[in-house]
This record gives structure tokens, sequence and C-alpha cells, in this order.
């Protein structure tokens, strides 16, 4: 996106933002977090839809340095989820890459891997979603 990363950064690590890049079907609410901003050990309580019902999720920060942090699931819907965010900046073009690595495991064994495809593919539409809502949010206040 043509944005400055450290714009991009302070927005990523606001926990306000979750409200505006999350696809509204997903009717996320943040309940509850320990910071605003997003530090090595914050946690974050939110509610949203996750199949037709809505679950609470509780994440922590585990990993914070320079343009890259780390969240990972507490407690919620997946078994397991780490999910890392990072921040890269071309000077030339102006422009900074928002990359998500993402690795999660559903409950349930060998009936969740049956649903790994289908978690896979929604995913992707999230973290596109996701894409364009930064770049709608940041851009156009640029």
């Amino acid at each position: 996106m043509n944005c400055h990363i450290d714009k991009v950064w302070e927005f990523y690590t606001d926990v306000n933002h979750l409200a505006i890049i999350t696809p509204r079907q997903l009717d996320l609410d943040v309940l509850d977090t320990t910071d605003l901003k997003f530090i090595e050990g914050t946690e974050v309580w939110i509610q949203g839809k996750i199949l037709l019902f809505k679950k609470e999720w509780h994440s922590r920060i585990t990993l914070v340095r320079p343009y890259e942090y780390v969240d990972e699931m507490l407690s919620g819907p997946f078994k397991r989820w780490r999910h890392l965010h990072k921040f890269r900046y071309d000077v030339q073009l102006n422009q900074t890459e928002v990359t998500d690595e993402v690795e999660f495991e559903l409950p349930y064994g060998a009936m969740g891997r049956i649903f790994e495809g289908f978690t896979n593919i929604e995913l992707k539409r999230v973290f596109e979603h996701r894409k364009k809502a930064t770049s709608k949010a940041l851009e156009v206040s640029h």
C-alpha cells in the first residue's frame, strides 16, 4: 500500500484496528484488552462469528520487535493459533507490504483436519479483506 511503514505500524499495533479491518460478517467486538497499543504481553479478549456462532477468543501478544509482532490464542475456537504480522517498506516505491503468517490447528483431531482446507479458504478471504480495508483506511488519510 502507498503508505510509510511507521504509519502502518502505528495502525496495526493499535487494538482499534481490529474493528476497522475485520469483515463485517464476522461481527467482531473487542471485549477487553490490557493495553490499547500492542506491546509484548498485551492480552486481548474478542468475540466474533465463526461459522454462524458467536465465539470468544483470548489472545496474547507474545513478540514485538520493529515491524513485526506475534499474537497467539490462549483460548478460543482453535486448538492452536499463532499469527505473525510482518511489515516491509520499499523506500523507492514508498510502499509498505503487510504479510500475515498463520499457523493453526483445529480441535477435534482427525475430524477437525477434514475442515482445514475450508478454514484456509476462509482465512484467505479474511486476509484479502483486511488488506483492502487497511489500504482504504490509511491511503485516504495519506
